[in-house]
């Protein structure tokens, strides 16, 4: 059974020594908004880790399986998904053939459940609008980023003629030991907090099949991805706040009370604007280098009627 209420939430998250989100029209530099010199964190890159802990929470099993992998075809598993419901797999399916594809499509990967994916791209399996959508993060003061140069003691040369690894050593005998080694670059920030905000919606859900089932482990992917995704680039990046808005309804009889629940009681902006109900601020110091340097305060008096806050 799909969901039955509308969320939205805040996710709170940081950046120590490291480069949260590269942008590759400028060097993998981090992101940032050039006229305030604010951080920026894309949302593909936080869906791409919460992708990631889903597929190593489940083995990349159905239900549970990830439909954008790393480095694979995507028109295989549409494929897949004709062959296993009778369809065309060599594409050219009927209307029902592509919804019976779109279905299994569904039932088997939990990214195209919550965040909906384009399945036209060969064997014809429809379009899914997903329920769970992120806006690009932004951190909460401006960030400073550095490029750092680093020796890198080795070389990665391609050498002409070279075709075995004889013909590399007798090269690299043949060379100065300066030759051997070579400058790099690292980009990076000294801290960052960014704010990232989500939405989802049970309408959507209904024409997914997004359930409770599948909401727990979007909350346990957020609070937990990124101990599961180190590396020397990202530097330290942690969880440091997940607050969800859940809409109950304030109606006393039952079926408008669900109706309630299911469409909000509040809009987005009354519950996500800076400081409406999380205020984050920054405590007495120059530039933040730790999540300590600031105070995150909630107002739940603030909350709209209709809508609770939940404890996660």
């Amino acid at each position: 059974m799909s969901i039955q209420n509308r969320y939205e939430f805040l996710y709170l998250f940081d950046c120590e020594n490291g480069n949260p989100n590269g942008d590759p029209d400028a060097g993998n530099s981090p992101r940032i908004d050039p006229e305030d010199m604010h951080g920026l964190v894309s949302d593909v890159a936080l869906k791409r880790r919460v992708r990631n802990f889903v597929q190593t929470s489940f083995d990349n099993k159905a239900p549970n399986a990830i439909f954008i992998e790393h480095a694979t075809n995507l028109n295989k598993p549409i494929t897949k998904a004709h062959e296993e419901t009778g369809g065309r797999p060599e594409g050219g399916g009927n209307r029902n053939q592509v919804m019976n594809a779109r279905d299994w499509m569904c039932k088997t990967f939990f990214d195209v459940r919550t965040f909906g994916a384009v399945m036209s791209t060969g064997a014809n399996a429809g379009q899914v609008r997903g329920p769970v959508q992120l806006s690009f993060a932004r951190s909460v003061d401006p960030i400073l980023p550095l490029d750092i140069s680093i020796t890198r003691m080795a070389v990665a040369e391609k050498v002409s003629g070279a075709k075995t690894a004889a013909d590399y050593e007798k090269w690299e005998n043949e060379q100065e030991e300066d030759k051997l080694r070579t400058m790099g670059r690292k980009a990076l920030i000294p801290y960052g907090l960014y704010v990232a905000k989500g939405f989802i919606s049970a309408n959507l859900a209904k024409g997914t099949g997004f359930s409770d089932d599948d909401l727990k482990n979007l909350w346990e992917a957020l609070q937990n991805m990124y101990d599961h995704d180190r590396s020397a680039s990202k530097g330290m990046m942690s969880c440091r706040g997940l607050y969800v808005f859940k809409h109950v309804g304030t109606d006393s009889d039952q079926s408008q009370r669900i109706k309630q629940a299911m469409l909000g009681c509040a809009p987005a902006h009354k519950l996500l604007d800076k400081g409406a109900i999380v205020e984050i601020s920054k405590k007495s110091v120059g530039s933040p280098r730790s999540f300590s340097d600031y105070d995150v305060t909630v107002h739940e008096d603030r909350l709209p009627k209709g809508v609770e806050m939940l404890a996660l």
